[in-house]
């Protein structure tokens, strides 16, 4: 199989094309040197810095801790089960074929651990060891630490509440030596550490990848600090042990930042992550497979562009994907390319009616439609840059601006989550809509502006898992832009289209 350096890659800029407008991709494949199409290989959509830096984040194994249900926080007494050396065995394989420039892991040993035998299966070793860092380690909840989850719930009854609903405002009344006490916030210190990590991190990284292996908390805060999020946020997303996130940063801290895919778990065969205890409404978002003109990157917006071959292709793969997942409803945008992929993946799942929502059609590009970003600049210079830099701002001509996509979007998430938290029986809801739209939609499950729209990669025929216990609690984003089932490995190959 031949080996790909995915931070090795050239930036050229297309003929006729102002700095910070759409770049060609072309990457070198290291057995043969050969170069990659963008059709094979995905840089991340509108990142336009000649440097980008890829991080692809691993949280650690099944710790014995984890099975007997323990807080481990800082503590280092919980080791890797069998089953969590087996899981970072499965982590090694599936990125054997990746180069890595360097890799850090946290100081505590079940994560160093799961870091030394996902190295042993790289085919490249790093170009330097292993690094270990305190900032990677796990949230210090000192006052918990050894204790059954259980336990902290009975013995603190309010501060356990905070830390599942409210937690940045989560506080320890921690005993000083001279009889008094002093207030710590461990998951506002989490996520002043994850930013530190990344301030510090970034700068001596430009243009490579990065492997980091870490843990749960401390990941989410990682993730979280990248696009935007605040303690507050601290729930929001998930991270099973041994999960795989990839993050896509275009320059250093404040620039912009992609997650490319968010708790891949396909890798330890578990095809979507399993539910967290009470949040048992699911919601499956996936995006339509390709079209010929997402292959040649030209804009669609609402003309009723169909699937072509490898659209089909994809959304065959995306069935068989979800095939072993009970889906009890499904609605799609009435759009040909959504149809078609809901309708391939419902063969698996005959009894399922299928509903249409207008408002989950894709953005209208107005005039912009049905061309190619060479003659859209040319038609209206400037715009495609402030698109893809600042598309909070722009008016489609004779079309759509982002705020209203955001408001039809979210409105038709709202209701179907609504009429799925409301069946008598919990249940899994599949969702295929385009990609603007599945954007706006992922940037509102976890609170973001419409300002952070490129936050999210969403690949032709990839699932995102979003979890809810009740319409009005916050949701959990439980994995995000799943490909696994497309073209194998964890990293996102579907073409880079336009939308």
């Amino acid at each position: 199989m031949a080996r790909f350096n995915y931070a090795q890659c050239t930036l050229e800029k297309m003929a006729g094309f102002k700095q910070g407008v759409r770049n060609r991709v072309e990457c070198i494949c290291l057995s043969d040197r050969r170069l990659i199409p963008t059709a094979e290989i995905s840089i991340p959509y509108s990142l336009s810095s000649f440097m980008v830096t890829r991080v692809i984040l691993v949280r650690h194994g099944q710790s014995s801790f984890n099975v007997e249900r323990r807080v481990q926080g800082y503590l280092d007494e919980s080791t890797l089960t069998a089953q969590g050396q087996a899981m970072a065995h499965q982590v090694g394989d599936a990125l054997s074929e990746i180069e890595f420039d360097a890799v850090y892991s946290s100081t505590l040993r079940r994560a160093k651990d799961t870091a030394e035998i996902v190295l042993a299966h790289l085919k490249t070793s790093p170009k330097v060891p292993l690094q270990t860092v305190d900032r990677l380690k796990e949230i210090n909840l000192m006052l918990w630490e050894g204790m059954l989850f259980s336990d902290v719930e009975e013995k603190y009854p309010n501060e356990y509440e905070q830390w599942k609903n409210c937690p940045h405002e989560m506080r320890m009344l921690i005993p000083q030596a001279n009889g008094g006490t002093e207030e710590y916030f461990p998951v506002v210190e989490l996520f002043n550490r994850a930013q530190q990590f990344w301030q510090d991190f970034l700068p001596n990284h430009a243009n490579q990848t990065v492997l980091l292996v870490a843990h749960s908390g401390i990941n989410r805060a990682l993730i979280g600090t990248a696009i935007g999020l605040d303690a507050s946020s601290y729930q929001a997303v998930h991270q099973s042990n041994c999960g795989i996130s990839v993050l896509n940063f275009a320059g250093g801290w404040g620039d912009l930042v992609q997650v490319e895919s968010l708790n891949q778990t396909a890798h330890l065969g578990e095809p979507i992550p399993q539910a967290k205890k009470g949040y048992y409404t699911r919601l499956l978002l996936v995006r339509h497979g390709e079209t010929e003109w997402n292959r040649q990157k030209r804009f669609q917006g609402q003309i009723d562009v169909p699937l072509n071959e490898n659209g089909r292709s994809q959304s065959n793969q995306a069935a068989g994907f979800l095939k072993a997942i009970s889906i009890d409803h499904a609605v799609t945008s009435p759009m040909l390319r959504p149809k078609e992929t809901a309708e391939i993946i419902l063969q698996h799942h005959p009894d399922v009616m299928l509903g249409f929502e207008d408002n989950l059609k894709e953005i209208s590009h107005g005039l912009w439609e049905g061309k190619l970003e060479t003659d859209i600049e040319q038609e209206f210079p400037g715009e495609l840059q402030r698109w893809q830099h600042t598309p909070e701002g722009v008016q489609m001509p004779e079309g759509e601006n982002l705020q209203q996509v955001w408001d039809r979007a979210t409105t038709a998430w709202d209701a179907i989550v609504q009429t799925a938290v409301n069946q008598p029986e919990p249940g899994t809801t599949l969702v295929v809509a385009h990609d603007a739209v599945n954007k706006a939609i992922l940037c509102y499950v976890l609170g973001l502006p419409p300002d952070r729209f490129w936050s999210f990669k969403q690949g032709n025929g990839a699932v995102s898992v979003i979890d809810y216990a009740t319409a009005d609690q916050s949701p959990v984003m439980m994995a995000m832009n799943i490909t696994a089932h497309l073209e194998g490995g964890v990293l996102d190959k579907t073409a880079a289209g336009a939308l």
